[in-house]
């Protein structure tokens, strides 16, 4: 391995020179107090950054044991070390003397969510961070003396203060790791007590803004109190006996009036399928983990889903066993995002009355009598969601504010009024009770089982100078055709979405006849489990530092939403992954 002095040399001797110069850099060089690793070369000033690596040996980091003990731990420590190595080239920046130093530098800073990640590696032997440098030019000229002071100097002074515990908060960084596990262990916990979500009083619920994740300031927030005959208590490894409102398994009604604080609620609960940081408002709101946000979608492709259950006879003898349109309507995109949901193993649906089709969500009496049910080839989702539940184990939250016949098919129902929670079931059933609708259920078939589907490897055919690679958090490139992921809103970092990409680099290879879609997303899933998401960079040797791990929800959305997909039915499962005759 070569010295700083090698490293110093090379940048003196290209100095000056054009750009491209800059390649004798790559490698390994000892700096003494840390390791650096450039393991990725610019091609030019304008060109992504350069990609480095930075390793301190445990013998000198001296991060205790106990912040890498178990996989949660750990994912939580190094979260917490990439935000401090964030902030200490934010501090930098600041500092008169860093000014020419370190604005180059940056790395993969996180969200309030807490994600295994990339960005930061810790173990036994090491703690090691990955990160970006744009080195310096003035044009296209090298400016060796600049990268000399930033390779040089700037980082080895990051290593200092973000990667070694004698320069760490510990109680902070033990605060950051005990408060994921605790919200672990909540979600774990919530199937043994036939929950389907937990909102942990005194959570701070409202976001600072429409554009913003951040919690509302204390001065305007209302914190989160849980109706009493809702109230569940939990004791947690670290913080104890903690008490909030448990959301039972079923059906679910969120009402109240507008601004009053339901899609709120919905979306804190969308958002805690993942942990969230300290101070965040939202560390006790945890819901069930394989929970998917539903809505319309209009004009989005839909390659074979077997619909049925909700959409059949169409005009013309449309086939809705294996549905396929390049252009779905908001209701035959919501039945397949369901269906789609389904096959991925989903058992909590997550709706709002606002970005849902009406026509899809329910037919009052009137309609019904106006249009023939011969005519009306949708079973409206009002007249199977006690089905779903009953038959396949799937539970529904729906934010409610039009459809008073939903009272009809609760098992419960909560109000939100000035962001406070009342439960109202018994007021809603009375209601019901009294005031009978009277539209007639329109199924005229049993719920049976999801259809699982094989990807044809012909699907994902790509040029040889086609690129995969995220475009934002909202779309992924594969080849010429871009995958529109805005409307996956549990899809929350762009470094997910980067990971999105990486998976559909890969995936063919895990392609086989007869394996289904969840089967071969979670094969690469638990190769990512049994290693770590290093897996997914293009090279294992010099790992990118800007993925983020992705749900197998998310992944198969992504895939699902590939205009050039095309599948064959494998067979039918219920919700234990039964085959169903």
């Amino acid at each position: 391995m070569r010295k700083a002095e090698d490293l110093a040399s090379i940048l003196r001797r290209i100095d000056g020179k054009g750009y491209k110069a800059y390649k004798d850099t790559q490698g390994d060089y000892d700096l003494g107090s840390c390791v650096l690793h450039i393991d990725q070369v610019q091609s030019d000033p304008f060109a992504p950054p350069s990609r480095l690596r930075l390793t301190v040996n445990q013998d000198r980091a001296a991060i205790p044991g106990e912040f890498y003990a178990t996989r949660v731990r750990c994912t939580a420590a190094e979260d917490f070390l990439t935000r401090r190595f964030a902030r200490a080239i934010k501090e930098m920046n600041r500092s008169e003397q860093g000014t020419a130093r370190s604005k180059a530098l940056g790395i993969d800073r996180p969200g309030q969510e807490i994600l295994p990640r990339t960005s930061m590696r810790l173990d036994e032997d090491r703690v090691q961070a990955r990160f970006v440098c744009g080195l310096p030019a003035r044009g296209r000229t090298i400016m060796g003396r600049q990268a000399e002071k930033i390779l040089l100097q700037a980082i080895p002074l990051l290593a200092d203060k973000a990667l070694v515990a004698a320069s760490l908060d510990l109680d902070v960084l033990r605060r950051h790791v005990e408060i994921c596990e605790d919200q672990e262990f909540l979600r774990q916990a919530l199937a043994g007590r036939n929950l389907a979500a937990f909102v942990g009083d005194q959570s701070i619920l409202p976001r600072e803004s429409g554009v913003s994740d951040r919690p509302l300031g204390s001065e305007k927030a209302i914190p989160f109190v849980s109706p009493i005959d809702m109230q569940v208590s939990f004791d947690l490894p670290n913080q104890g006996r903690i008490t909030g409102m448990g959301i039972p398994t079923g059906v679910t009604l969120i009402v109240g009036g507008g601004y009053h604080g339901k899609s709120t609620l919905l979306k804190a609960l969308e958002r805690s399928v993942y942990n969230h940081i300290p101070g965040d408002g939202r560390e006790l709101v945890v819901t069930e983990e394989s929970a998917v946000k539903i809505r319309a979608e209009d004009g989005r492709s839909v390659a074979g889903v077997d619909i049925s259950p909700f959409i059949s006879h169409l005009p013309m003898g449309g086939v809705t066993s294996e549905f396929s349109s390049d252009n779905a309507s908001g209701s035959t995109s919501q039945a397949a995002n369901i269906m789609e949901a389904l096959e991925t193993g989903s058992s909590l649906l997550l709706l709002d009355e606002d970005t849902s089709a009406t026509n899809f969500m329910i037919r009052d009496s009137r309609m019904q009598r106006l249009v023939a049910r011969d005519c009306e080839p949708i079973t409206p989702f009002i007249d199977r969601v006690q089905e779903m539940h009953a038959r396949l184990g799937v539970s529904t939250l729906l934010v409610l504010g039009g459809s008073g016949d939903y009272l009809d098919v609760a098992d419960q129902v909560i109000m939100l009024h000035n962001y406070q929670v009342e439960n109202v079931t018994a007021r809603a059933r009375e209601i019901a009770g009294s005031l009978q609708t009277s539209r007639s259920r329109e199924v005229n078939t049993d719920l049976a089982g999801v259809k699982e589907r094989n990807p044809q490897p012909g699907s994902f055919h790509l040029g040889p100078k086609d690129k995969v690679k995220a475009k934002g958090v909202d779309s992924v490139l594969y080849g010429r055709e871009l995958i529109d992921l805005s409307q996956l809103e549990q899809l929350v970092d762009h470094s997910q979405t980067r990971a999105v990409a990486a998976v559909l680099r890969i995936l063919p290879r895990y392609l086989q006849p007869g394996i289904s879609l969840r089967r071969a997303v979670e094969e690469i899933l638990r190769e990512v489990y049994d290693k770590n998401l290093d897996v997914l960079s293009p090279s294992r040797d010099r790992p990118a530092g800007d993925l983020a791990l992705p749900r197998k929800e998310e992944i198969c959305a992504a895939i699902n939403r590939l205009r050039t997909l095309r599948v064959r039915t494998v067979q039918a499962k219920d919700s234990h992954g039964y085959t169903v005759s």
